[in-house]
């Protein structure tokens, strides 16, 4: 396993990072906790997750996913060895999965984010979070596959100051060591690091947002924000939810993949995707490569990228992502892919 600094820390966070999202809906705690045992024992020490998880969100099975985490640590008593990353749901303006959350009072003040850190430490069981997110900005921005921007005028949000103040109290109570960002735009990272500057108060230290060979939009500005704040990027969605190892060409529906399940990620299944995909697929086959490990070992690549946030629902497909780690790409390959993402940009964001 490769490892690298967490932010302006002197935490050392492996290269790949165990997702969750499936713990609760397509994987058993059982499963859950053999995924960890395996994961661990491979180096990785950062563990992914989200008090909205499992995905897709219902109020049936919300929290499962952060039990089954606390029921590990309780058992393998391994909490030392592993970073805790959990993340705080925002508003429900456009984002209707959220609305079972504490009546629907989900803004990023006060009352919501204590509420859901200790809800999070209880369903976890441990007395800290060890990067503790917020899962998307308070005010209405383009995320979730949206790629244009339009603006709300005089919309009603909690300032980013006063949601960086109340992270910091959860600081100072030990509750939290480390704050980031998830599905947050240039502007928005830019203001969190000037409250931080100008208020005394805690650094974000990463930002959680998606990239693959699909999704680059996190490049247009991100990335230059990522590298010169030291404010690196946890990538989600880097197989564009299984997309990019080609088992959805021509029509395929795997059963009990994710994509043949659940119609609203179809995104990754329009055209523009397919034919990129088809494109990567080729690429990896010419070079007798895995397409999940050579779309992998691409975003592992990047100097802006802190940490890979890989998932599977079976422990063959975490061997296979795990092993990314140990595919390095020429730079003939490289520039291949760039060829690529040159006819083919950002088909899903």
């Amino acid at each position: 396993m490769q490892y690298r600094k967490l932010g302006q820390t002197d935490i050392d966070v492996s290269v790949i990072a165990l997702g969750t999202m499936t713990w609760g809906e397509q994987n058993s705690e059982e499963e859950a906790h053999a995924q960890l045992d395996y994961a661990i024992e491979r180096g990785v020490n950062l563990i992914d997750t989200a008090e909205m998880y499992p995905v897709p969100p219902k109020p049936e099975t919300q929290g499962l996913t952060e039990k089954y985490i606390g029921t590990w640590l309780k058992q393998s008593k391994k909490r030392d060895q592993v970073l805790i990353a959990t993340k705080v749901v925002g508003p429900s303006r456009k984002l209707t999965q959220a609305t079972h959350f504490r009546s629907g009072q989900t803004k990023l003040d006060r009352a919501n984010i204590e509420a859901a850190v200790n809800d999070s430490l209880q369903r976890l069981q441990t007395d800290y979070i060890d990067l503790y997110q917020l899962h998307w900005p308070d005010r209405s921005t383009n995320h979730f596959g949206e790629l244009g921007y339009s603006h709300v005028e005089n919309e009603d949000t909690v300032p980013i100051q006063e949601t960086l103040i109340v992270l910091a109290d959860l600081i100072k109570a030990g509750k939290v060591r480390h704050i980031g960002l998830s599905n947050e735009t240039p502007w928005g990272v830019s203001q969190f690091l000037k409250y931080s500057e100008n208020l005394g108060l805690p650094r974000v230290v990463s930002i959680q947002n998606p990239y693959s060979l699909l999704n680059r939009s996190f490049e247009i500005g991100n990335a230059e924000v990522a590298i010169r704040e030291q404010v690196g990027l946890l990538a989600y969605s880097p197989l564009a939810f299984g997309a990019l190892t080609g088992k959805y060409l021509d029509g395929a529906q795997p059963a009990g993949a994710r994509l043949t399940l659940w119609e609203r990620f179809a995104r990754y299944k329009n055209q523009a995707s397919e034919d990129a995909i088809r494109r990567y697929v080729e690429l990896a086959r010419q070079h007798q490569l895995d397409p999940a490990q050579l779309a992998l070992a691409y975003v592992n690549s990047r100097r802006f990228v802190t940490s890979n946030i890989i998932g599977a629902t079976n422990l063959d497909q975490l061997k296979t992502n795990i092993d990314s780690i140990d595919l390095e790409l020429g730079d003939e390959l490289i520039q291949a892919i760039e060829q690529i993402h040159l006819s083919h940009p950002n088909p899903a964001p």
